[in-house]
């Protein structure tokens, strides 16, 4: 079953860049697929357009039977419930607790707490933190808040989960387990996985499905690929 479906899309900003060119790709539901390229390639362009954090300027971006193109303002809270978005630097509110943090999520689309705790409590568990839950992040290691920050976005039981460089800010050892984690994700729970990332082992020892993104076009799309760029470009 198709998850996302992306037609000749174009994102040209207003000093007249172009990050993303004539870009077309289908993912269906239950896919795992790693994102690379180099800096400056569209990649993050590309990822940021399936959240809706950048709208198209033409061409369609489906998510979700949503159409990202076509979608107000007004309405983006509709995409965002279908989905879950992990960032690189976590993004937790220092103040709260692991528990809340997950919950804030559910508080915030006004859920009664007799459906937020177990729904949080699940969340919690499935990404290893059972025990830490009353923790301020501050007491908690990188690897832990990214797990707290992976928590959040499953919270409300998402088919997507978009990953934009979730181990860009971890050593290589905490790399490798937040990626099980992850893979974990995706078969058990058949959660759709995208991750944008730039770290050539992790891609190489997963052969999952690769998309290469260069100078903004889909340069190559492969099922249990591995990291390669042009060698005209340096890596990110």
């Amino acid at each position: 079953m198709r998850l996302i479906k992306v037609e000749y899309a174009y994102k040209i900003y207003k000093n007249g860049t172009t990050a993303v060119a004539d870009l077309s790709v289908s993912i269906d539901k239950g896919e795992f697929v790693f994102v690379i390229g180099s800096t400056g390639s569209g990649k993050s362009t590309f990822i940021k357009m399936l959240y809706r954090e950048e709208k198209p300027t033409k061409g369609k971006v489906i998510v979700g039977g949503i159409d990202v193109a076509k979608l107000r303002n007004s309405k983006v809270y509709k995409l965002r419930r279908k989905l879950g978005v992990v960032f690189q630097d976590f993004k937790l509110l220092p103040k709260l607790t692991v528990y809340e943090n997950v919950a804030f999520a559910l508080e915030t689309l006004g859920l009664p707490n007799s459906e937020i705790r177990p729904k949080v409590l699940r969340a919690i568990e499935a990404v290893g933190l059972k025990e830490k839950t009353r923790n301020l992040p501050s007491q908690l290691s990188g690897g832990e808040q990214q797990r707290v920050s992976i928590a959040r976005a499953l919270v409300n039981d998402p088919k997507l989960l978009i990953c934009d460089e979730p181990t860009g800010n971890l050593d290589p050892e905490t790399s490798k387990e937040i990626v099980a984690l992850l893979d974990k994700i995706n078969k058990e729970l058949g959660t759709t996985i995208i991750m944008a990332t730039h770290d050539k082992e992790l891609v190489n020892r997963m052969k999952k499905r690769v998309l290469v993104i260069e100078d903004g076009v889909l340069a190559r799309d492969d099922q249990k690929g591995s990291y390669k760029v042009h060698e005209s470009v340096k890596n990110s």
